[in-house]
């Protein structure tokens, strides 16, 4: 991916014999995603840790008060850092990014900021002078494979886990006081919707040639590759949906021609996927919220709550 890594031939050999005869070499479905396992941080509001199999990958959202953009003055400011290092894999260059850590980067930033799933207008603090910039640190800590996938989900689940300070506006708008979040409960985030990244990788069993011409269509897709899977792969699309069937983003950089008719049953498989993912982001926020509310007796600031 950045440093060139080759494939024995008889791994190679062994990897499509095995897509052939319908086996994955990880006993997973050709449909089917691996797991994620959820971290939540209990003292700091925005902190994720995530599990994509053996993929592992850290996010922080932080916010600060700035000026906003002046062609833009209602609406606040959102950055997404993408940091790729060694540390993750041995063969990442950290002296410069390769082609393919750029798109990571950049797709999980359209299928994100771009695609506006967060209302930048309720970061607004007053117009012209002062907004709420929301920063999201993603970090990658193992590589095995689908940066991508894990990388969307996991900043997706730290804007709903993340909460900002209140603020009072004083001296008729000319000062500002933000509130410690052992002072007052802080506001969380207004997210619009929910982008789930979805790649497929595609694989030629027969003659690449007769492929390229269109004579062939028994191309072999299969969903989330592992690192070893992603090493062979001869092309790949990044499908992006949310929970109200918008198809956001469709990115496919070279490789083999894709059949029209498997890019739509792609895109309506997706669907359940998308469906499943939002609703284990909310899952695991709504219990993280009782098991909060529960360890800091929240209850006693409720009014008519018995003190």
């Amino acid at each position: 991916m950045s440093k060139n890594i080759e494939v024995s031939t008889n791994e190679k050999t062994y990897f499509l014999e095995a897509l052939k005869s319908g086996i994955r070499l990880d006993s997973r479905a050709f449909d089917e995603i691996r797991q994620p396992e959820i971290t939540l941080s209990k003292k700091e509001y925005g902190y994720v840790e995530l599990d994509w199999g053996t993929t592992k990958l850290a996010v922080r959202v932080s916010a600060e008060i700035r000026k906003p953009y002046e062609d833009r003055p209602f609406e606040g400011l959102f950055m997404i850092n993408c940091e790729i290092s060694s540390m993750s894999w041995p063969h990442f260059d950290n002296q410069k990014n390769s082609n393919d850590e750029v798109l990571i980067a950049r797709i999980i930033e359209k299928a994100i900021r771009r695609s506006n799933s967060l209302d930048l207008e309720s970061l607004c603090i007053i117009a012209g002078e002062k907004v709420w910039c929301i920063t999201v640190d993603l970090n990658f800590l193992n590589y095995d494979g689908n940066f991508i996938d894990a990388g969307c989900f996991g900043v997706m689940l730290a804007l709903h886990h993340f909460k900002k300070p209140d603020i009072s506006i004083v001296n008729g708008g000319e000062d500002i006081i933000v509130h410690d979040v052992n002072e007052r409960q802080p506001v969380p985030l207004s997210v619009l919707h929910v982008p789930v990244c979805l790649t497929y990788s595609f694989y030629n069993p027969g003659n690449k040639e007769s492929n390229l011409k269109g004579e062939d269509d028994d191309e072999i897709y299969l969903l989330d590759a592992n690192l070893l899977e992603e090493q062979n792969r001869e092309g790949s699309i990044v499908i992006t949906l949310n929970k109200n069937r918008e198809l956001i983003q469709l990115s496919k950089n070279g490789g083999i021609p894709i059949n029209a008719n498997v890019l739509l049953e792609l895109s309506f498989k997706s669907m359940k996927i998308v469906d499943r993912l939002t609703e284990k982001i909310k899952e695991v926020i709504k219990k993280h919220e009782a098991e909060r509310y529960e360890e800091l007796n929240l209850r006693l600031l409720e009014v008519g709550a018995d003190r």
